[in-house]
């Protein structure tokens, strides 16, 4: 059965009836602009066709019921007992009240309600199942496809008439105060807005959006996802000091956020700065330069064009940013040595995904390659799969 099929079935066990409809949501990877989006930089990702889907139906109790089956038992709340998200970032959960994977479906509803100026007790109780493919733990955003589907679902039910963009913040306010992670903007956006075969340039600062065509099909070319299979988590100390130490760079160099700043600040940072800091700033306005580049790329020349600056971002994670693995590196070098147009870490790093730009018909041997890599220095094989730029929040029933 497909996640369509199992979250609706999810639905049927729980409530003995068919759900209301069907949302899904995608999950998503970013083709270049690392750990920008908080920086209010610019960001470059894309919408895959791994997706996350929530079944939901209406009732008459003025509760919560969510259901997954990535978990055993269901969890329920009371509307009005949403309101525990309101305290400090992440206490509901790390005080045990609720579960952190059913907080990210009850943060969205409690920030939907927020958005949109609604009361708990002006809506109706709903049952809500969830089900997914998008690959957990991989770095292509899985917790974003929860929040997308699960808002756009009781954007329509609800009747909240929230837009894409604002669909978009319910989630981040969902990940960064129900559940805790201090993350940026970026995932939400891509998942919700997502086209086929387009990326999503966004101005973190503006929130400005537009779609970038990729011409990928038209080029023969397709992207491969390397799942190194080394967890991370964004909540975790690497986050949080890479994020201290943008901040710092910033009050330092006077400026209210590093998307102030230019290449051409980089010798003055370097003289005001301690090393680490000074190296944390640099990856951050050299990976914004190379966010416009690349957009700039894709409409002169192409995606073959845009080679060199993946590249570029990899080693700026790698040297100056120090969010990348030993199984990340050895993704990239082995799907370049294979004959990759270009290769980088996606995702918040400390594990996850690489992404390949790559010929349709290369996918065997540039798989084969990296395999063969991560076995001869002892690594858990990756797994390897072809990721399609796509559409992104809908309902699907």
């Amino acid at each position: 059965m497909s996640a369509l099929d199992d979250a609706r079935a999810l639905f049927e066990s729980r409530t003995g009836h068919a759900p209301e409809g069907v949302w899904s949501s995608a999950g998503r990877a970013n083709l270049i602009g690392e750990h920008t989006d908080y920086n209010e930089g610019y960001v470059l990702p894309f919408a895959i066709q791994h997706r996350t889907y929530a079944a939901v139906g209406m009732h008459a109790d003025l509760a919560i019921r969510v259901s997954s089956t990535f978990a055993p038992d269901p969890v329920e709340l009371r509307l009005a007992d949403l309101a525990m998200f309101d305290g400090e970032p992440g206490a509901a959960v790390a005080a045990g009240r609720v579960p952190e994977w059913a907080a990210y479906v009850l943060g969205v509803a409690w920030a939907a309600l927020a958005a949109a100026g609604r009361a708990a007790d002006q809506v109706a109780g709903v049952d809500i199942a969830i089900a997914s493919d998008v690959p957990v733990g991989a770095g292509l955003s899985s917790s974003a496809a929860i929040e997308g589907s699960v808002a756009l679902a009781l954007n329509d039910l609800w009747a909240l008439e929230l837009t894409p963009l604002e669909l978009a913040q319910v989630g981040r306010k969902a990940e960064n105060e129900a559940v805790g992670a201090p993350t940026g903007i970026m995932d939400q956006v891509s998942s919700i807005m997502g086209r086929s075969d387009a990326a999503t340039f966004l101005d973190c600062r503006t929130l400005e959006t537009r779609s970038v065509d990729l011409g990928l099909e038209a080029e023969g070319l397709v992207l491969l996802a390397i799942d190194t299979r080394v967890e991370h988590a964004h909540a975790s100390g690497g986050y949080r000091e890479r994020r201290a130490s943008c901040e710092l760079g910033a009050s330092t160099m006077g400026v209210p956020w590093l998307r102030d700043l230019t290449v051409a600040d980089l010798p003055r940072a370097q003289q005001l700065l301690d090393d680490v800091t000074f190296r944390r700033v640099r990856h951050i306005v050299t990976e914004n330069q190379r966010v416009l580049d690349t957009v700039e790329a894709l409409a002169a020349a192409g995606p073959r064009a845009i080679g060199d600056l993946l590249v570029a971002s990899h080693a700026s994670m790698r040297d100056d940013f120090e969010i990348s693995v030993p199984e990340l590196d050895t993704a990239v070098e082995g799907a370049l040595a294979a004959g990759a147009v270009g290769a980088r870490m996606t995702g918040g790093g400390f594990g996850g995904s690489a992404i390949a730009l790559i010929s349709r018909d290369a996918v065997a041997e540039v798989t084969t390659a990296v395999e063969a890599a991560f076995a001869e220095r002892g690594y858990t094989a990756p797994v390897c799969f072809t990721i399609t730029p796509s559409e992104g929040a809908r309902r699907d029933v």
